[in-house]
């Protein structure tokens, strides 16, 4: 493991650009930084407000899912950047989490289900937090029109979210520590919800703890970042665990990999405020544009 880049604030949502360089987001600072390929500068794009998690189209479009106030951002690399939605027909957004883009070009946002000021009460998680009610959601959106239709909802805490190879649409939800997935064609999900697999450490201590951003390598293999699990959580094709990636800082948030030709993850930690560079045995899955 080495150290990438340090001093950044409650960092989330790493996405690595063609030139080398980083974006990620900085809930601590309420910023989109780009971290430049060396690791040794950082420039802030934008503030947003606290935003939590990001994707980038094919024209190089950064998406932001921004969770005070919650919305879905469109930002472009000169800082400009508007709040696109708010709601689904008519139902607010509560807690924007994660993004991805699909095989199908549009883009699938996850919602947590809960306002933060309610979940995190100055920036502190609740102790009763497994008796909060929320509403976690699954949304997709076409990025043209801005046309969203909610695919899921019902879920504890949904967070991380990700595409496989074979096109299967798979999401978790940190409260229940565990990864679904979804048959899915064409923008539709053509199927239930089914249990992938747990990332759950039991001999960890039984806090709030569980998946948080993921990504698949070329192999198959999920590498789920584990909140308050001090690891990287790596899943084979049929769901167990295969290796736990240990973190120096208990609070990894996500993970992404490097460009093309390097067998590298780069993991947010919120504890230690760092983007942490890890080496591992394959590439990881092209991103959907």
């Amino acid at each position: 493991m080495i150290t990438f880049a340090s001093d950044l604030k409650t960092p989330e949502g790493p996405v690595a650009l063609p030139d080398g360089s980083f974006l990620v987001v900085e809930g601590g600072r309420g910023s989109v930084t780009q971290i430049s390929p060396d690791g040794h500068s950082n420039r802030i794009i934008a503030v947003t407000g606290e935003p939590n998690g990001l994707a980038v189209d094919r024209a190089g479009v950064i998406w932001v899912a921004d969770i005070q106030p919650p919305a879905l951002i469109r930002l472009t690399m000169d800082g400009k950047f508007e709040r696109v939605l708010t709601e689904c027909h008519g139902e607010p957004f509560l807690f924007p989490n994660d993004l991805c883009f699909g095989p199908d070009g549009a883009l699938y946002l996850t919602d947590s289900g809960i306002l933060t000021d309610e979940f995190a009460p100055g920036g502190v998680i609740r102790s009763d937090w497994a008796d909060l009610k929320m509403d976690g959601r699954v949304y997709r959106i076409d990025t043209r029109t801005l046309d969203i239709h909610k695919l899921d909802s019902g879920l504890k805490f949904v967070n991380g979210i990700a595409f496989s190879a074979d096109q299967r649409l798979y999401i978790n939800d940190t409260a229940t520590r565990m990864v679904y997935r979804y048959p899915w064609k064409d923008g539709k999900l053509i199927g239930p919800r089914e249990d992938f697999g747990s990332v759950d450490d039991p001999s960890k201590p039984a806090l709030f703890k569980g998946p948080d951003g993921m990504a698949f390598d070329t192999n198959g293999k999920l590498y789920v970042a584990v909140y308050a699990q001090s690891d990287v959580t790596v899943l084979g094709r049929n769901g167990k665990v295969i290796e736990r990636i240990q973190t120096p800082g208990n609070l990894p948030t996500n993970v992404c990999f490097g460009l093309p030709g390097q067998k590298k993850i780069y993991v947010t930690e919120y504890e230690l405020g760092r983007l942490e560079c890890f080496n591992v045995d394959a590439e990881g899955l092209p991103l959907w544009g």
